[in-house]
């Protein structure tokens, strides 16, 4: 029987504290240096809380070449940053890192207990590409974009695409989470329509999911109004524990 390669690895940042421990994801091509891991960090120290920022292989400070990822492979080095911890776990996901913080809560029932989604984009690989964008990874098997958050461009793979495709939560019926979620969605989001996350929040099972809407919130908020609100969530998620 072949082996299975040995993940990348991985580059990380633990702050002791009290339990949960607040574990953040980031997004597609972003790495645990970026706002809202920072100040999430900052607010975790001042209120004693333990707290975990990481890099996916390939991303950021782990090792790893990013053109050979998928999302299989992100979500299982998030199981594999839980599995390293001692204690109950709150996830935070920003953007794709909302679509793996879900992958992880269904993989860990009994280790996540709170989830908080940041502009969360599960299944984009199937809306969020159109139709040519599609064709070109499957018959190229890389496509390039324009990036707004950077000056290079962001790369994509028919890899990553195809695990995407095979990782889908929205399009089975109820998603099987039943701890406390908190969405916070801009509805001037460019990337992720805000209706796709009020439709996520109808899906999870759980009877305690708040869907908080920013009008005037892009994709990013990392605005400091932004940060407190994402922090508040954070702290909604721990008083209902």
């Amino acid at each position: 029987m072949d082996e299975i390669p040995a993940r990348p690895n991985l580059a990380h940042q633990l702050t002791v504290g009290t339990a949960p421990t607040i574990m953040f994801l980031p997004g597609y091509a972003s790495d645990m240096t970026g706002t809202k891991a920072i100040a999430l960090e900052r607010w975790a120290k001042a209120a004693g809380r333990a707290f975990l920022r990481f890099d996916y292989g390939g991303c950021g400070a782990s090792d790893g070449a990013f053109a050979d990822q998928s999302l299989a492979d992100w979500r299982d080095d998030t199981l594999s940053m839980i599995d390293s911890l001692a204690g109950p776990v709150i996830l935070v996901g920003s953007s794709m890192g909302g679509w793996l913080m879900l992958l992880a809560a269904l993989a860990r029932p009994d280790r996540v207990v709170g989830l908080v989604g940041i502009a969360p984009a599960p299944d984009f690989t199937d809306w969020g590409f159109s139709t040519d964008e599609k064709l070109s990874l499957l018959n190229d098997g890389q496509l390039e974009r324009p990036s707004e958050y950077s000056d290079e461009p962001t790369l994509y793979t028919r890899r990553f695409w195809s695990s995407g495709e095979a990782n889908r939560v929205m399009s089975a019926g109820a998603i099987a989470i039943d701890v406390p979620v908190r969405l916070v969605q801009g509805q001037r989001d460019p990337d992720v329509p805000w209706v796709r996350t009020a439709r996520l929040a109808e899906l999870i099972r759980s009877a305690d999911v708040q869907t908080w809407l920013v009008k005037e919130g892009d994709h990013r908020l990392s605005r400091d109004v932004d940060i407190a609100l994402i922090i508040r969530a954070v702290e909604d998620v721990i008083a209902a524990l």
